[in-house]
């Protein structure tokens, strides 16, 4: 297959399973629980970002001076999502598909997410109920495992590095703005998949409304696209 990719990495929340509604529904009982409400636009400016980022723009939009106390409101946040995952881990349209389909052809895979170790590893352990047997990805790379967060490309640089692949020769999948811009900067070529927030155009970037029906030689035609401008759909 021409432009086989060397790898797949694949975002989490947004992108492969319905958990960012998780992040918001928890976002939205801290501020309650703080007095206020989260506006929709301090919400979509928390997609995909880490924890640290996302107290800042709570905080923000509330009014309040928490920086003493930003890692206690992460927590409660944290500890909420984990209950919700605890029960509600759904796919994204045709995101198992896809995964089962690049594994089948024994191209590499990574999960690279933001979120922390302890959270990922329950929509893990309900992610792989769909592959017995054959683990759907090479390896994890979580957000307490990396010296910088997405936008920084350092997550999806230590992936492919992890895996022995050239960036360059990767696709990553990638539903928010911080995400894309991650993976562009580490230089692979992005397929988008908005879920919260739209996504602009950019050169290396691959536009598609779902995963559903995205298959390898899709991917393949998003490395193919890379140069020289980013393709729409």
């Amino acid at each position: 297959m021409p432009n086989r990719p060397a790898a797949v990495l694949f975002d989490m929340d947004g992108t492969l399973v319905e958990t960012e509604e998780h992040w918001g529904t928890a976002l939205a009982a801290l501020a309650r629980r703080l007095g206020g409400e989260l506006s929709p636009a301090a919400r979509e400016a928390t997609v995909g970002t880490s924890m640290r980022s996302s107290m800042r723009v709570l905080h923000a939009d509330l009014g309040l001076d928490r920086e003493d106390r930003w890692q206690d409101d992460a927590a409660w946040v944290e500890d909420t999502v984990a209950g919700l995952l605890a029960t509600d881990v759904r796919w994204r349209p045709g995101a198992r598909e896809l995964i089962a389909e690049v594994r089948a052809a024994a191209v590499p895979t990574a999960l690279v997410t933001t979120t922390p170790r302890r959270l990922a590893d329950l929509v893990l352990a309900r992610v792989e109920r769909a592959f017995p047997g054959v683990p759907p990805f090479d390896l994890t790379v979580c957000g307490d495992e990396v010296s910088a967060r997405k936008p920084d490309p350092s997550p999806y640089l230590q992936a492919a590095a992890a895996l022995g692949v050239d960036p360059s020769r990767c696709v990553v999948v990638e539903d928010s703005a911080v995400g894309v811009s991650a993976g562009l900067a580490a230089g692979a070529a992005v397929l988008g998949v908005p879920s919260l927030q739209p996504l602009a155009p950019a050169p290396g970037l691959v536009l598609r409304d779902t995963l559903a029906g995205v298959g390898l030689a899709d991917l393949a035609g998003v490395l193919a696209a890379r140069e020289p401008a980013a393709s729409c759909r």
